[in-house]
């Protein structure tokens, strides 16, 4: 069963928001050798200080001084198996609601893109290293992460799930508890909130799709995962199911830039408000996730993407 995103907690029960304030796909940090407040600066009023009031205008941006590593090409770090955002498709191609979004600002700014495949673990410092110019995986904007690398401005927002085969007897984020097999994918937010929030000690796994074959091989209770990941893993006849509904999250999801390289922030942020004010990012939004086809839907109260100044349209 998948269970259709909340209009922004409208269904979800007061005490999973509380508890469960965390950012999805990309997530947090990794296990540390320190404890981690996985919920601190996940509100909107601590993320709004990091949106910025305005833009460059597109045709003020010089591409030529954005410190890319081939000059004209953006190279990008990205992940080949978590639908709908970031991800493979039959023909070989990178795609996704992330990937797509990151096509149509590119071409806002008359560059390509040149994708490679990677593991989220290794992601943030690859592009910290300048392996890849950006990252581009629904990767929430922790503090934490802020030391390591530079952040867009938002275009997205993240829920958490809970999968396991149908039947089981884990029902919600209350159920995970010692002596409950629980899987993460490894360096993410709900690595992070398993191990450092419930304070417990999760199976790590590298990637989507190895730790989705073991909930269905029931080799582990519960995977905690990103929301949209987990509505692009189940599908019917797998034996699986989203146990609880999605939560919201309040650390929007933003790209990944190396910190010393503002100019590529900046251009970023341009085309980024360029393709929400053509509209182009709400129908990318509708189009990937069909279960938010409007702009309330699309958005949590308070809160929309790209700078302060840009205007949303509605979804057509």
């Amino acid at each position: 069963m998948k269970f259709k995103a909340p209009k922004w907690l409208a269904a979800a029960p007061m005490a999973a928001v509380l508890a469960l304030t965390l950012a999805a796909c990309g997530g947090g940090t990794s296990a540390s050798s320190s404890p981690t407040d996985a919920l601190k600066g996940s509100d909107q009023q601590s993320t709004d200080k990091y949106t910025t009031a305005s833009v460059t205008p597109l045709d003020k941006i010089d591409t030529s001084k954005l410190g890319l590593i081939t000059p004209g090409v953006i190279k990008v770090g990205t992940l080949s198996d978590a639908p709908p955002n970031i991800f493979i498709d039959d023909k070989g191609n990178f795609t996704g609601y992330d990937n797509e979004l990151l096509k149509a600002m590119a071409a806002k700014l008359g560059l390509k893109v040149e994708f490679a495949s990677t593991k989220f673990q290794s992601l943030l410092a690859q592009v910290a290293n300048k392996q890849f110019d950006m990252g581009s995986s629904s990767i929430s904007t922790t503090d934490a992460r802020r030391q390591t690398v530079g952040f867009t401005n938002g275009y997205d927002f993240g829920y958490m799930a809970i999968v396991t085969k149908q039947g089981a007897t884990v029902k919600s984020f209350d159920d995970l508890k010692q002596g409950v097999r629980i899987g993460v994918v490894q360096g993410t937010v709900q690595d992070d909130f398993v191990t450092n929030t419930l304070k417990l000690d999760p199976v790590r796994f590298p990637d989507y799709n190895t730790v989705y074959a073991n909930v269905k091989s029931g080799q582990i209770d519960a995977w905690v995962a990103p929301s949209q990941q987990a509505e692009g893993a189940v599908k019917p006849g797998d034996g699986t199911t989203i146990a609880q509904k999605k939560v919201n999250t309040q650390n929007f999801t933003a790209y990944a830039v190396a910190k010393d390289n503002q100019p590529l922030i900046d251009a970023l942020n341009s085309a980024l408000d360029a393709v929400i004010a053509d509209g182009t990012w709400s129908k990318l939004t509708a189009q990937w996730y069909p279960d938010r086809p409007t702009l309330k839907e699309q958005t949590p109260d308070g809160w929309k993407p790209g700078s302060k100044a840009v205007q949303v349209p509605a979804a057509k």
